[in-house]
């Protein structure tokens, strides 16, 4: 049965002709699916879906959304994203649970407003859902959330309430007021997401005000644990207050990118 399906030319240029057009037959597409953007059930025969396509250095993957939630398009990540993506595809870790590693660990997302030198600015919170193993690595030397951000040029933050260095080829994408990724530089000069939201995430009126002022945005992580879910910006800074004086946070000042 045809689909209500959506292939942008950008798609299709990627994909080629003939497969498209069994896409749009109904061929190679499922009826239902889990929308790649918010996550909740879809179901192409009912709704317009788009495709979107997840691009690397060398692996493709190609997903479904509601076209409410995102147009079809290309998306460019990075390879060991969308390496770690595919096996989460492929594989229950729920059915067949391993030791920490890349790919069963989520980046959680927190925003906020922090406080230096009586100066709101717009932040960032980044903590992982569980351990982070080293790309190619069985995970037994740990957790190495941290390590890998140092070496990726972010800082050790001691201090909450002192600025962060610039991280250049970093940025922070907000889109029609609504935060889409954190990009980080990839081959050839092209921005690749280091994290994507599944959903574009609401801001506050307070948090997009001083971002636009400042065109700047501070982001902070820390490993898995060091912050937890705070239900209000002062339990927010006091979290953070405290990773920084054990040592467990690193952060760094990125462009703000779009509007």
């Amino acid at each position: 049965m045809p689909r209500m399906l959506d292939v942008s030319e950008d798609v299709r240029a990627e994909i080629g002709d003939a497969e498209a057009d069994r896409l749009l037959v109904g061929d190679n597409t499922p009826g239902s699916y889990d929308c790649t953007s918010c996550r909740t059930p879809g179901d192409s025969e009912q709704e317009r879906t788009s495709t979107v396509l997840f691009v690397g250095d060398e692996t493709a993957v190609l997903a479904f959304a509601h076209a409410s939630c995102i147009p079809s398009q290309v998306v460019q990540v990075a390879e060991e994203q969308l390496q770690g993506a595919v096996r989460s595809i492929t594989r229950s870790d729920a059915e067949h649970p391993e030791g920490p590693s890349t790919e069963q660990a989520v980046l959680g997302v927190t925003s906020g407003l922090v406080l230096i030198d009586d100066e709101l600015h717009p932040a960032l919170v980044v903590e992982p859902t569980g351990a982070i193993a080293r790309p190619g690595t069985d995970g037994s030397r740990g957790d190495e959330f941290l390590q890998l951000l140092l070496e990726q040029g972010f800082q050790s933050a001691h201090r909450v309430d002192l600025m962060p260095s610039v991280l250049h080829g970093w940025s922070v994408l907000l889109a029609m007021g609504r935060l889409h990724a954190v990009l980080q530089p990839g081959s050839g000069g092209t921005p690749v997401a280091w994290w994507q939201a599944h959903a574009p995430l609401q801001v506050t009126e307070g948090w997009r005000t001083a971002a636009t002022k400042s065109q700047t945005v501070l982001l902070f992580a820390a490993p898995a644990g060091a912050i937890g879910q705070q239900p209000r910006e002062d339990l927010l800074r006091d979290a953070l207050d405290k990773a920084a004086a054990a040592g467990l946070l690193v952060a760094a000042a990125m462009p703000l990118a779009g509007t």
